[in-house]
C-alpha cells in the first residue's frame, strides 16, 4: 500500500502568498494540498483555492479537507467537482464532513432541525449519480430533480471521501464513501475505525480500497497551543491530547509510524499553530516526514 504525505493549509491560505505556498509545495514533491472550509475567517474558499493550484500545478492533488455537504445544492457541486477534475485529471479529492467545525457557520448551511444526517446521506447519493450517471432523475425528501444532466465526466470516476469520528460515521462511510480521512484520533482508535468502515462496507456488498485510509494531524513545531489542548480535550475528554497532536516532528514520525502500522496510508499534516515561516515548516516536513514515503 502507498503510504503518502499532503499538507493541510490553515491560517496561512489567504488569497496573500497563496500562490506562493501552492507552488513551494509542488517543488517540494508534497502528494496533495487540502483546503479547510472556514468561512468566517480569511481563508481561501476551497473549491475557489482548488481551481487556483490546479491551474498553476501539473502533479499536485487537491481536496477538501473537509467541506461540508449537506446545505449544498449536489446539482452545483457536481458541476463544480466535474469541471474540477476536467481541469486536473486524476488530481481532485473531494472529502465532506457532516457539519461546519464552528458552531457559528451552522447557518450558511441550512438544513432542517434534526435531519441533518439524512440529508447528508441524501445529498450524498445524488451527488454520486450526478458525477457518474448521464442523466439523473431523483425525488426524495429533501431534492427534486428532473432529467438533469451535468459534465464532462472524467474517464474514472471521482473517489469521495468522508470525514468523521463517531461510529454512526464509521458506518455511513462504509456504506457510501471511496475513503474516509479521519481526525483526532489516537493510532489505536483509527485501526478500529479502519476496521469498523470496512466492515460497514462489507455488510453493503461493498469493498474500500485498502489504502483509502487516512488521517489529518496537527503537528506543533513551537509548543502545542494551549487553546488547541483545551479544544483536544472539549472534542476527546477520554483521549490523551498528546496521541491527538503532534509536539514537534519526532513526535510526529512516531505517531505517523503507529498509524500506518495500524493500517493507515494517507495523511495531511497541518501546523498546529501559527508559524513564523511556512517555508521552514515545508522544509522541515519534507526532511522529516516524507522519508516515510514508499
Amino acid at each position: 500500500m502507498k503510504v503518502r504525505i499532503g499538507v493541510g493549509l490553515g491560517a496561512e491560505s489567504g488569497p496573500a502568498g497563496f500562490g506562493e505556498i501552492i507552488d513551494q509545495l509542488e517543488a517540494a514533491g508534497i502528494d496533495s494540498v487540502w483546503l479547510s472550509e472556514l468561512v468566517f475567517d480569511d481563508h481561501i474558499e476551497p473549491f475557489v483555492g482548488m481551481a487556483n493550484a490546479l491551474g498553476r500545478t501539473r502533479k499536485i492533488k487537491v481536496g477538501t479537507g473537509v467541506a461540508v455537504l449537506p446545505g449544498r445544492n449536489p446539482v452545483l457541486l457536481a458541476k463544480q467537482l466535474l469541471s474540477l477534475a476536467g481541469l486536473g485529471p486524476g488530481r481532485v479529492l473531494p472529502a465532506f464532513g457532516l457539519r461546519p467545525a464552528r458552531t457559528e457557520e451552522w447557518q450558511v448551511f441550512p438544513v432542517p432541525a434534526g435531519r441533518r444526517a439524512a440529508m447528508f446521506d441524501e445529498t450524498l447519493r445524488v451527488l454520486r449519480l450526478l458525477l457518474t450517471e448521464d442523466e439523473v432523475s431523483f425525488a426524495g425528501e429533501f431534492h427534486q430533480l428532473a432529467s438533469v444532466r451535468v459534465g464532462p465526466k472524467p474517464a474514472k470516476p471521482l473517489d469521495v471521501w468522508l470525514g468523521g469520528s463517531a461510529p454512526a460515521a464509521f458506518t455511513r462511510i462504509g456504506r457510501f464513501a471511496d475513503g474516509w480521512l479521519g481526525s483526532f484520533l489516537a493510532p489505536d482508535e483509527a485501526g478500529r475505525a479502519r476496521t469498523a468502515i470496512q466492515a460497514a462496507a462489507a455488510e453493503a456488498g461493498r469493498e474500500i480500497e485498502p489504502d483509502h485510509f487516512g488521517l489529518s494531524l496537527p503537528v506543533a513545531t513551537q509548543g502545542v497551543p494551549a487553546a488547541l489542548v483545551a479544544s483536544a480535550r472539549k472534542r476527546r475528554p477520554d483521549a490523551d491530547p498528546a496521541e491527538l497532536i503532534a509536539d514537534g516532528w519526532a513526535h510526529a514520525r512516531d505517531l505517523l509510524r503507529r498509524h500506518v502500522d495500524s493500517g493507515l496510508t494517507k495523511f495531511v499534516i497541518r501546523p498546529a499553530g501559527p508559524v513564523t515561516s511556512y517555508a521552514e515548516f515545508l522544509d522541515d516536513l519534507a526532511t522529516e516526514l516524507l522519508p516515510l514515503q514508499n
